[in-house]
């Protein structure tokens, strides 16, 4: 199989009045192929890593009072393919499905399959089962909501992107997981890095995505309902029920965010990744 090299990772620069426990998800999952990696603290702090119960990658330290900059830079290998696809794969009868995907067919905090289950049936209850009703889920969600940057806040929900009909790609990823899992059809919340490959870039900045995983047949398939088409270059960074369980920063505390950098992209041939000077000062857009 034909690969490319991506070069990915994000910088975060805090200010706080105290010091703040913190919890980060931003280094790609285990099925990532990663080339090298490079993380940094300014100023240098001590980390704890561990993984949760849904397998993610997890790192752990406590954010100085005043300015402080966490920082990871990576090359990965990607696949130079779409994401997988099988227009037969079946769905699978609860009774079936292995232990540790029944958790997928609940609903949880932002995925109130429960209350939107009339809504799914009604839409998709009468659509032969399979990855052509998935499919139709997401398209639906397409063009059921409109995109609208920085429109929702951390307590939207599903019912309240079906009830609006907008929201953010967390948003679109909800709604279409909450519809699978009142289908009976597992589902679950993915975030990650996304860049724009052999696509019309978007014209806002680089930031994390989020998407979809459904269980058909013996297996998990990507679906992207902010975007409505298999995608060159999904890398998972934490798979969870929802945006709970799987928030990129998780702050105890209230420092501010200064700035938030992303990169997903094509590893040029001619640039440094990590780069060379990766201090506070270094990496200060204003300096």
């Amino acid at each position: 199989m034909n690969t490319r090299l991506l070069q990915l990772g994000c910088e975060l620069v805090h200010v706080g009045q105290f010091s703040t426990p913190t919890v980060l998800m931003i280094q790609p999952g285990s099925d990532v192929e990663v080339v090298r990696q490079q993380w940094v603290t300014d100023p240098s702090l001590v980390t704890h890593d561990y993984t949760d119960s849904f397998g993610n990658r997890v790192k752990r330290l406590v954010l100085p009072a005043g300015e402080s900059l966490l920082a990871y830079y990576a090359v990965v290998r990607i696949p130079d393919a779409l994401d997988e696809a099988d227009e037969d794969a079946p769905e699978v009868s609860p009774e079936f499905l292995p232990d540790q995907l029944l958790v997928f067919t609940l609903p949880s905090r932002y995925c109130q399959s429960d209350q939107l289950s009339a809504q799914a049936w009604q839409l998709f209850g009468q659509l032969k089962p399979g990855y052509g009703r998935v499919r139709a889920i997401q398209e639906f969600v397409w063009k059921h909501l409109d995109y609208r940057t920085g429109s929702t806040a951390s307590w939207w929900t599903a019912a309240d992107s079906y009830n609006s009909g907008y929201g953010v790609c967390r948003d679109f990823a909800h709604l279409m997981v909450s519809f699978c899992r009142a289908l009976n059809i597992p589902a679950r919340y993915v975030s990650g890095y996304l860049p724009d490959l052999e696509v019309e870039p978007i014209p806002t900045p680089m930031d994390f995505h989020a998407w979809v995983e459904v269980w058909l047949g013996d297996r998990w398939y990507t679906f992207d309902p902010r975007h409505n088409q298999r995608r060159k270059g999904h890398v998972p960074i934490c798979r969870g029920r929802d945006a709970a369980d799987v928030a990129l920063v998780t702050t105890y505390g209230a420092p501010w965010l200064k700035r938030m950098t992303v990169w997903a992209d094509d590893l040029p041939p001619d640039v440094e990744w990590p780069p060379s000077d990766v201090s506070l000062q270094g990496r200060d857009p204003f300096r």
